[in-house]
Order: structure tokens, then C-alpha cells, then sequence
């Protein structure tokens, strides 16, 4: 019995830690996309390109702080073409998060490191307000 015991106990543990992995990733990959939407909500209702990307980034952060996703590394891109537009014509601001989430601290051998989480996300700026 403890043989069996010897022999299961290395294929459980990595099982675990795969399962582990995964529950990691998915809860990264929704606080990432809710990132991603507040921030283009956020950059949406600035009046300028500036004022867009900056806050576009401070709410990513704040959202992402919210959700208690520790990022090694995190990218957030906005697409401000719409602010172009002329009144009267829809535009729409882009966001894009890219974060790097640590799976070092799992401690399990031919875990990745790291895994990549990217979402997108779009929102209208309004076709009638000054810019």
C-alpha cells in the first residue's frame, strides 16, 4: 500500500498544481478583461487623446488592483483614433491590457513561469460632445 502510495502521490501533486495553474489563469484572464472595459469606458468619457490614454491607464490599474491580480509586468495600450472623428460621426477608443502573471510561487517542476494573459476591448465616444 505504501508503494502505491509512493508511486501516486508525485502524479497527484502535479495534477494539483495544474489545477492550480488553470484556476490562476482564468481568474487573471476576467480581472484583465474587466480591466480592459473600465479603462475604455474611462478613456471614452475624456475630452482628449491625452487625457484618454492617461486615464485609460489609471483606471486598469485601479481595476486590476481591485481584483488582487499581482501583474510581473502590465501594457496598456489605447487607440484614440476615434477622438478624430468629426461631430457628428462615431468613433470608438480601443483598449488594450496585456499582463504578465507569476506562476513561480507554485513551486511545481515544468510549471511555466509565467503565463500571458491579453484582452481587448472597445467603447463608443459620443458622436455629439465637443472633443
Amino acid at each position: 500500500m505504501s508503494v502505491e502510495l509512493a508511486l501516486l502521490a508525485p502524479a497527484l501533486l502535479l495534477l494539483l498544481s495544474l489545477a492550480v495553474v488553470a484556476g490562476r489563469t482564468q481568474i487573471a484572464e476576467g480581472a484583465v478583461e474587466e480591466a480592459a472595459r473600465a479603462a475604455a469606458r474611462e478613456a471614452s468619457l475624456a475630452r482628449d487623446p491625452a487625457t484618454a490614454a492617461a486615464s485609460a491607464a489609471t483606471q486598469a490599474d485601479r481595476t486590476l488592483a481591485a481584483q488582487d491580480v499581482r501583474c510581473q509586468r502590465t501594457t496598456v495600450d489605447v487607440d484614440t483614433a476615434g477622438f478624430q472623428a468629426p461631430p457628428g460621426q462615431p468613433g470608438d477608443v480601443t483598449v488594450s491590457i496585456t499582463c504578465i502573471v507569476g506562476m513561480a510561487d507554485l513551486l511545481a517542476p515544468g510549471l511555466p513561469g509565467a503565463v500571458t494573459v491579453e484582452a481587448v476591448f472597445t467603447s463608443p465616444v459620443d458622436a455629439f460632445r465637443e472633443r
